[in-house]
């Protein structure tokens, strides 16, 4: 998976998870994400894990995940990226 398709899967996990009714495709590499989308909360971030570990076959570690990871829509395609290269 190139990164624009991973890009765009992060996208799509973030409006399912979210429920963000589609608002993520306005969302660019440099969006802020954790403490500027309401929607993620600390629990929406143990669900985003477990649908990243379920729909792409990566397993995370608690060790793996920090605050930096869910800063941006980029940091955190980054991190899937890197977890699937």
């Amino acid at each position: 998976m190139d990164k624009d398709q991973v890009l765009g899967h992060v996208l799509r996990l973030l409006d399912d998870v979210l429920s963000l009714d589609g608002r993520s495709q306005t969302f660019t590499r440099d969006t802020a994400l954790l403490g500027a989308l309401p929607e993620l909360d600390s629990m929406a971030v143990v669900s985003l894990i477990t649908a990243l570990e379920e729909q792409l076959g990566l397993v995370v570690d608690d060790d793996d995940i920090d605050g930096d990871t869910f800063a941006t829509v980029g940091s955190l395609a980054d991190f899937v990226s890197a977890r699937l290269g």
